[in-house]
């Protein structure tokens, strides 16, 4: 299992790595941002199952969905991957379908990006029980 695990990490790294020479600083950070994100929000339901949000909403300043835009969908696919890959790596589970909504804003604290979590709306409370299979 060793192993296993620092493969893992070895890949991540890479992927990062990658990432960050094929495009600006910004995705990478929002990358990180992203499993954060999953991770705080999580919820335990068992020893086995942990849900996790699937409805994330990504605000980016001005200057960054420009840069962002400039490489079409391949930005927006690469967060949606590696959020399925952190998930399926965690053992998460998700609320529901995984949604990533990606929207210029001018006011995001920080001057490039926010990243907001919640599952769906119409996730009801009693799917989070523990269903016997």
């Amino acid at each position: 299992m060793d192993t296993l695990t620092r493969i893992e990490r070895a890949i991540e790294r890479f992927e990062d790595t990658l990432l960050a020479k094929v495009f600006p600083t910004e995705p990478v950070e929002l990358l990180g941002a992203l499993r954060e994100e999953c991770d705080s929000q999580a919820v335990v339901c068992s020893a086995s199952r942990v849900v996790v949000p699937n409805a994330f909403d990504v605000e980016l300043s001005d200057e960054v969905y420009e840069e962002l835009s400039r490489h079409g969908k391949q930005a927006g696919q690469t967060l949606m991957d590696s959020l399925l890959r952190h998930a399926e790596k965690q053992g998460y589970e998700w609320a529901g379908p995984l949604a990533v909504h990606v929207a210029k804003s001018d006011q995001v604290p920080n001057g490039r990006y926010r990243v907001a979590a919640s599952p769906l709306t119409h996730i009801r409370a009693d799917a989070f029980a523990d269903n016997p299979r």
